[in-house]
């Protein structure tokens, strides 16, 4: 997910018409998919959340994860991978793209975004990922999951944890993801986790007292990465990891 700019990269992107191609309404709130110019837009209660314009730091929240879970020393098995938010598709994407990882799981708790990647237009950027035989994709809340209420976790947790959630910990716009990034919510992504499994957080912007809230939660390793954008603060991806 990112902002988007205060008036776009350029007068093309300002003067674009928009289309809304499906709204729904649900225990959430509203919904939308709209297009605009050459890109798909996730608005959620009026709001933007994410578009199919970049999708770096969406990549970056995936492949990051891989990278520390190499450096820290990756399981035996192949890395079980949970993936929390299916967006407009970036970070399953990389996942797929990615044959050592295990089983991609994913959790998107809109309905209406899962039908967008089956039988709509976000098809055209996830069938491959979605159609992989590692692929499973769980409509459910992520809290539900990570508690196991969905689904059983598997023996031993997940690997990683990549989290693309909302706007990230600092600014949510849906009631209730807050709680994903409190003290009760990195609980349970570390009750969820394998011992030396990886957590990834994907922001809207850094955030120093996510990070502290990292470490009082019991995670080692925690840093930062950074991912410029065009205008305004920097997009991040928050790591940590639990200890073996």
């Amino acid at each position: 997910m990112s902002l988007p700019p205060p008036a776009g990269p350029g007068p093309k992107y300002a003067a674009a018409e928009s289309e809304i191609l499906d709204r729904r309404h649900g225990p959430y709130g509203e919904v939308a998919l709209r297009r605009q110019g050459g890109r798909l837009q996730i608005i959620a209660n009026g709001c933007f959340l994410m578009d199919t314009s970049d999708g770096r730091s969406e990549r970056l929240l995936v492949r990051a994860a891989r990278t520390e879970l190499l450096r820290v020393g990756p399981p035996a098995r192949a890395p079980r991978l949970l993936i929390g938010g299916l967006g407009v598709g970036f970070s399953l994407i990389e996942a797929a793209a990615e044959p050592s990882w295990g089983r991609i799981s994913v959790v998107e708790r809109e309905e209406a975004v899962i039908d967008w990647h089956r039988s709509g237009p976000l098809g055209s950027l996830s069938a491959r990922a979605l159609a992989d035989p590692r692929t499973e994709l769980l409509h459910a809340d992520l809290l539900d999951q990570l508690r196991g209420r969905a689904r059983p976790l598997p023996d031993g947790g997940y690997d990683a944890l990549c989290l693309d959630i909302d706007n990230g910990p600092d600014w949510t716009v849906t009631e209730g993801n807050d709680a994903l990034y409190s003290p009760a919510g990195l609980a349970a992504c570390a009750a969820a986790l394998a011992p030396g499994g990886v957590l990834a957080v994907w922001s809207a912007r850094p955030s120093p007292n996510f990070e502290e809230a990292m470490r009082n939660s019991g995670f080692s390793g925690v840093r930062t990465e950074e991912v410029a954008v065009v205008r305004g603060v920097p997009d991040a991806v928050h790591l940590a990891v639990k200890p073996a």
